[in-house]
């Protein structure tokens, strides 16, 4: 097979999740990628490390600058996402940061998703506000919203869609198109669907991130980030800041994180057949007061999800008739489902945003975003179904 990307672009995506960016060492034969467990590389020559430095040379200086290991994981994502190159971050933290660094400068101004996951929304909010950076947190899954808030200084658009935890709907399209109108660039955190379900670039984006210790490691073992630029000139601004903040990957943390890509397809696909029962089974329970998701006909933007998104995804959000306290009781009683923060694993994993990941915002904008203090998320495995279904209707019980 050829290992050059653009002969793989026909190839179906299953399979370009496994071999984009791979291919046998052509030294030993190995098949799985090597870890190169390295601080630094050795130069042949001074002249040689001179002009690696001068960017004149292809080659690795510093982990913290490029890596083997890190390299191959780079590229399998970026071709997923049809970008022109990867950056491995620490965190998908270490990603929104770098994102808002390399673009954001004092006096600048952000718009952002109202329901933005917490941690991002609180640092936009506390720290680069103390750098003179303004922001306004819109409902941006109507694209009037995003129009309404633009200003002569809005130099950036940073959109989660489905957002975190409401499963509100962006449409990609309409609103980087009003951000190019605006001079500004438009970030998607695709984090919920993974570039299995939904590549914001091809849309209209100018650059996409994830957090990939949630669906693209799918092992719940790795904390890590990814961010993929359309353009070569975003990628050097970003690859830059990246390189002097920090927030760079480790070589084993790459190669784990290759390992769980390499069943992305098939772990993505199993979540979202069982997601698809779930939520119709929540539906109709008595119990529940209402669901949020996008495989429903019920979900106000179910026709925009089918457009540009190629699965509803595994991400359920619902709320329970007795409030906060019936929400609080099937938390505990769940037997399969486990009681954690995150998503995206191969196990089913259930939580209170108000009183967990969104807990750094005010209960204000909580409210004004959707984050009802009775709101209950849950990211579907792959277990069998049949015990899925099995631990709602216990758990509700109760």
């Amino acid at each position: 097979m050829s290992k050059n990307h653009s002969s793989k672009r026909n190839l179906g995506l299953p399979t370009r999740v496994i071999h984009e960016g791979q291919h046998p060492c052509p030294m030993t034969g190995a098949v799985s990628p090597a870890i190169f467990q390295t601080s630094t590389f050795a130069f042949e020559s001074a002249a040689q490390g001179a002009a690696r430095f001068a960017g004149e040379e292809d080659g690795y200086i510093y982990t913290r600058m490029g890596n083997p290991t890190i390299s191959k994981l780079e590229q399998n994502i970026a071709a997923l996402e049809g970008g022109f190159g990867g950056m491995g971050t620490s965190s998908g933290m270490a990603a929104v940061c770098t994102n808002l660094f390399a673009f954001l400068n004092a006096g600048d101004h952000i718009v952002a998703t109202e329901s933005l996951y917490g941690p991002s929304r609180v640092v936009v909010e506390r720290d680069f506000s103390r750098f003179g950076v303004e922001y306004s947190f819109v409902d941006t899954s109507d694209p009037k919203n995003v129009e309404a808030a633009m200003r002569s200084n809005t130099k950036l658009l940073f959109i989660e869609t489905p957002a975190n935890p409401t499963s509100k709907i962006t449409d990609i399209e309409e609103c980087s198109s009003v951000a190019k109108k605006h001079g500004a660039v438009t970030i998607v955190d695709n984090t919920f669907c993974s570039p299995i379900l939904q590549r914001p670039l091809e849309l209209g984006a100018d650059v996409v991130m994830h957090s990939m210790t949630k669906f693209i490691n799918g092992h719940t073992d790795v904390v890590a980030g990814m961010i993929v630029p359309k353009s070569e000139e975003h990628f050097k601004k970003l690859r830059s800041t990246l390189n002097f903040l920090g927030g760079t990957m480790d070589p084993h943390q790459a190669w784990l994180v290759l390992r769980g890509a390499k069943t992305l397809h098939l772990r993505v696909t199993r979540c979202q057949e069982n997601a698809i029962k779930a939520a119709s089974f929540l539906e109709e329970h008595p119990a529940v007061d209402w669901v949020r998701y996008p495989g429903l006909e019920s979900h106000p933007q179910y026709e925009l999800a089918k457009k540009q998104m190629d699965g509803p995804g595994a991400l359920i959000s619902f709320s329970l008739k007795g409030g906060i306290e019936a929400g609080r009781k099937l938390l505990e009683n769940m037997h399969i489902a486990t009681l954690a923060v995150s998503l995206g694993g191969i196990e089913t994993l259930i939580q209170h945003p108000a009183s967990m990941t969104h807990a750094t915002m005010t209960k204000e904008s909580r409210q004004k975003a959707g984050i009802t203090d009775g709101l209950v998320r849950v990211s579907i495995g792959c277990e069998d179904i049949n015990d899925i279904l099995e631990d709602f209707r216990q758990g509700l019980a109760v």
